[in-house]
């Protein structure tokens, strides 16, 4: 993909919102060089073949054995009894994830003695499995290049890891953050020698000192607009910009955008930086880790120079040979290190093996510095990025040396970690996973190495998502491939997976996990889980899935990402909070009265051509149909209509009814009509309602910023815009009345032919009242107040509709379109990147492209295979936890943003408990049981709570129903009643969950709440729940 070439979007839309099309096209231009086909290897080979570089060399010299089973996700058994060399082995399984990129093979020798001149091919090498000193004699070559080749160095050993960067003295990053620059409105500027802006409605500007702004749409102090000036940071809402003093006064009005810098990095060479590196810290809670591990790596490069190996598993004589290596190599180094001797023993034993997921983490995060060595997109790694699995190992150091030992199978690089016994409670685990999408992939494919749900060991892993396969999840969901396209996810990933590791049991759903899905994971499915896994992209299932997990008890293993950033969240029994302990604040709704009339941002046209959209094409063709369906005989209709009987919506849909087009023109007249009242009539109207000098109560003018005054528009089809908007409306409104038209239909001249008879009536002023209230909600079309001047009008009009015999069933119905982002075809974007683009010309507010319009309406999410292959790693390593039934203090959350870049890992959230009363407390995890039987009364009930958990209940409360609050007239004679007719249950229902409340132990206080109660109806159903 040259400069020319387009970017795939279909493909690639969700990479493009994260990396932009300028580093799209400096990828496509890159080829790398990538050596080792291990655990590592494969992993950034993926990876950067989905994203879309050039051409990849995979270069690697070992055949394939059993031990690689169990850390390629691409090499098969077959491959291993033919005995394929590990690089043709994955070749053509690397190529197929994206028919873009060039992927070849090497299996030369590469030492100390091979020319490296090769290498001048090629914008970036990366090496995995490479020994230190020909890892350092070729990152002296790359660093010597003109321009230098860029250097990745990466290693896996058992349970440290570690990844390398060298870019050359002088590498360019031309946007350091990825973050799109805010837009903020100014609140005043002051004028004298250290002017002040301030912004607008007390918002946050997020700045830094040094940074630089410019300002545009300045009334007043117009000397500012076009120009660029840094930023003195006074407070979260102001920042002085220098001298202002000559200027004129600021009145009113203007924006501020942050300036993007571009910053130049200097790299040293690996040879340089081995006494003292430059090292980023993922986890607070030991600072000293990453230079710790770094003697330790550089101990275990010079073990294996000197033994031709790494040191064996469980002997004590190669880790005391470590240790020595470790505190001489500790001499060498700049900063004094402590000697981590357990941490030296542990590194020690494992590092014949290969922890996957740890690999799948360290790939994803190489990988992105792989993009970034090629684009200069994003800040990058400065120099070394350490990271351990520690806490997997740490209780499992006492166990004898052969739980360790090697049994020849697929296991054997996973066994070395964490033995045998680990292993086989992975095999018996029972696993959900709720999502098959990037994050589940990935997630499938860590599980699979690592054998987890074997069907000889009766463990299974369930996995459920309703969705299809589309061609841009092609570029994240790397078990899928084109001819998967339109298949269900789950099915599709299963067998992919099975190809994987045969070994396992999949059982998979095409369900959501919603309350409508209960039947299917009711508590009996729940009760035979070891864990559940999230692998959603809304916070409304995530919420769910963790609610079901808490009230049965169960670990629930949480991720997401959004473009280079990544999080995952731990949620452990009785240990940690919830995924639902902690609310994100709700996102901020634009007001009605902003979309409708007095848009200020780009944003504001986009979500209201979107919202037009759904009005026009989805939700009223909706409404008639439900309306035409609830009343099927027109007549009767009228009938009741003119007996002044009220018809929720009649009159909207009988205004449909009577404006429905019934040929092409028609449509192409209707789509010209909209352009009117939409661009031309709307703007006059509000000019009519408040005249430019409009002034409000206090003086100042009603049109200042943000409110910006409207310009009508005088249509003209030879405009490319106005002419995409009639044509793409003219076939929304085909599509939604069933009306035929050819590709002829839509040309130029057509269009033309049809508007030339079109008349426009001319734009009368009215006097209805504008909505200005920014706190006033969007009334209901359907229960709006209609007048009888409407009545009368649709009586008449429906009346003339059955006169006419233009009433036909199938003028009664209606085909609702639902908004579709990624098909090009069907002119829904079309409709609205014209629509929001033409609003926005209408308010003088600057466009958008096509793709930021779609984004924007189509809320996606942009997403880059290396943040799920790091989530869905960290997740696995977590995994491994939970099987051991680690403690508390061994489990870590992790936030990470590959860009900057930076990792953060926390203890995860320890879970609190509520007092009720002195000895008695709660915590989410807590749910307290009460049996009954079919006379159970609501006094027994609160009886059985106070014998059984020493505390009465003052109130009960099933779902929203209150079930007795004492204060409420007639809820004391409810005592009596049984619990049966309280409830009033569904058939089958077992049990319910009930919420009560006691009193506070001191009068006027809150009422206390209490942990759920779970009713049983009977003692026979509990014990059917459990079976």
């Amino acid at each position: 993909m040259a400069d020319s070439m387009e970017i795939d979007d279909s493909l690639y839309s969700r990479q493009r919102y994260v990396l932009g099309d300028s580093a799209m096209q400096q990828m496509a231009q890159s080829a790398v060089f990538l050596s080792g086909m291990g655990a590592l290897g494969v992993e950034i080979a993926k990876n950067i073949v989905l994203a879309g570089v050039k051409a990849v060399t995979l270069h690697d010299c070992k055949q394939c054995e059993v031990w690689d089973l169990g850390t390629n996700f691409f090499i098969r058994e077959e491959d291993v009894h033919s005995q394929k060399k590990r690089v043709e082995a994955v070749h053509s399984r690397v190529a197929e994830l994206n028919p873009y990129v060039q992927v070849s093979v090497s299996t030369d020798v590469l030492d100390e003695s091979t020319d490296l001149s090769f290498l001048k091919r090629y914008q970036c090498v990366v090496l995995t499995e490479t020994r230190l000193n020909l890892q350092k004699q070729i990152n002296n070559f790359c660093h010597a290049q003109q321009p230098p080749i860029k250097f990745i160095g990466s290693d896996v050993f058992g349970i440290s890891s570690r990844v390398f960067c060298d870019f050359g003295d002088t590498f360019e990053v031309s946007d350091p953050t990825g973050e799109e620059p805010k837009e903020l409105f100014i609140q005043s500027i002051t004028q004298e020698t250290s002017g002040v802006v301030m912004c607008m409605d007390s918002r946050t500007h997020g700045l830094q000192t040094g940074q630089s702004v410019c300002f545009k749409e300045i009334n007043g102090m117009t000397e500012l607009n076009g120009t660029t000036h840094q930023v003195t940071v006074l407070s979260p809402y102001s920042f002085a910009i220098g001298d202002t003093s000559s200027f004129q006064p600021y009145t009113h009005g203007g924006i501020l955008r942050l300036v993007k810098t571009p910053k130049t990095i200097s790299f040293e060479t690996m040879e340089q930086q081995l006494s003292d590196p430059q090292l980023l810290t993922p986890d607070f809670s030991k600072p000293e880790v990453p230079l710790q591990l770094h003697a330790i790596m550089l101990a275990l490069d010079a073990f294996l120079e000197q033994h031709g190996r790494h040191p064996n598993i469980g002997c004590l004589q190669d880790a005391e040979l470590l240790l020595k290596f470790t505190e001489e190599i500790s001499k060498t180094l700049k900063h004094k290190v402590s000697i981590n001797e357990e941490l030296v023993r542990c590194v020690s034993r494992c590092s014949r093996g290969c922890l996957f997921p740890l690999a799948a983490a360290v790939g994803g995060i190489a990988s992105q510095e792989v993009l970034k060595a090629l684009t200069g997109k994003f800040t990058p790694l400065h120099q070394w990025f350490y990271l351990d699995a520690m806490e997997v190992v740490q209780p499992l150091q006492s166990l004898p040396a052969e739980e360790f030992a090697s049994r020849g199978d697929r296991y054997d690089a996973l066994r070395a970690c964490i033995g045998e016994s680990l292993c086989l409670k992975l095999h018996t685990f029972q696993v959900f996973m709720v999502g098959c999408g990037a994050i589940g992939c990935e997630m499938l494919k860590n599980l699979a190495l690592m054998g987890v749900g074997l069907n000889r060991c009766s463990g299974e892993i369930c996995i459920t998502d309703p969705d299809l396969i589309e061609k841009s999840n092609l570029n994240r969901q790397f078990l899928f491939r084109p001819h998967h396209i339109q298949k269900p996810k789950s099915t599709t990933a299963a067998a992919a997976t099975l190809d994987i590791n045969p070994e396992l049991q999949i059982d998979a759903h095409l369900n959501k996990v919603c309350p409508a899905t209960e039947d299917n994971y009711s508590d009996v499915f729940f009760s035979r889980l070891n864990v559940v896994v999230t692998a959603l992209d809304n916070v409304e299932a995530r919420r769910y899935v963790d609610s079901r997990s808490v009230s049965n008890q169960k670990a629930l293993l949480d991720s997401g990402t959004m473009g280079t950033k990544g999080h995952t969240e731990i949620i452990i029994p009785n240990l940690t909070e919830s995924y639902n302990s902690h609310r994100d604040p709700p996102e901020e709704e634009i007001p009605f009265c902003t979309l409708k009339s007095f848009p200020a941002v780009i944003e504001h046209t986009i979500q209201w051509a979107r919202d037009k959209f759904e009005s026009a094409f989805s939700h009223k063709p909706f409404m008639y149909n439900m309306f035409w369906q609830s009343h099927p005989s027109a007549q009767d209709v009228l009938q009741r209509l003119m007996a002044s009987e009220s018809m929720e919506g009649a009159f909207q849909v009988i205004k449909l009814l009577s404006r429905r087009p019934t040929r092409w023109d028609h449509c192409v007249a209707l789509a010209r009509l909209k352009f009117d009242k939409y661009f031309k009539r709307k703007a006059l109207q509000l000019l009519h309602s408040f005249p430019l000098d409009t002034r409000l109560k206090d003086g100042s003018l009603f049109w200042q910023s943000p409110k910006r005054p409207p310009s009508p528009i005088e249509f003209d089809l030879s405009d490319p815009l106005h002419f995409s908007f009639v044509a793409s409306a003219a076939r929304l409104f085909a599509g939604i009345y069933n009306i035929p038209y050819t590709e002829k239909s839509l040309s130029f001249e057509a269009i033309l032919s049809v508007l030339s008879g079109v008349d426009v009536p001319e734009y009368k002023p009215s006097e209805k009242h504008i909505e200005t209230d920014e706190s006033i909600k969007k009334p209901d079309q359907m229960k709006m107040t209609v007048s009888s001047e409407e009545e009368r009008e649709a009586i008449t009009q429906l009346q003339e509709a059955i006169d006419s015999n233009f009433i036909t069933a199938e003028r009664l119905h209606m085909n609702p379109l639902f908004f579709e982002k990624d098909d090009d075809s069907n002119g829904h974007m079309d409709f609205i990147a014209s629509a929001s683009a033409l609003r926005a010309r209408m308010y003088a507010i600057e466009a958008a492209d096509r793709l930021q319009t779609k984004r924007i309406a189509g809320k996606i999410i942009p997403a880059i295979a290396t943040s799920t292959a790091a989530v869905s790693g960290l997740v696995a390593v977590e995994l491994i936890k939970v099987a051991g039934g680690y403690g508390f203090e061994s489990f870590k959350n992790c936030f990470f943003n590959l860009a900057i870049p930076v990792m953060v890992l926390t203890e995860t959230a320890q879970v609190k408990r509520t007092q009720i009363r002195d000895d008695i407390s709660f915590s989410i995890w807590d749910r307290w049981t009460v049996y009954g039987h079919q006379d159970f009364t609501l006094s027994d009930f609160i009886s059985a709570v106070r014998e059984k958990y020493g505390i009465e209940p003052t109130m009960v409360v099933h779902g929203v129903k209150m079930l007795y609050v004492p204060v409420m007239p007639g809820h004391n004679k409810r005592l009596k009643l049984t619990m049966q007719k309280l409830i009033k249950p569904s058939a089958g229902r077992k049990y319910v969950d009930l919420t009560v409340s006691f009193a506070p132990e001191v009068d006027g206080d809150e009422d206390l709440p209490g942990p759920p109660v779970r009713y049983y109806f009977s003692r026979e159903s509990e014990s059917a729940n459990t079976a």
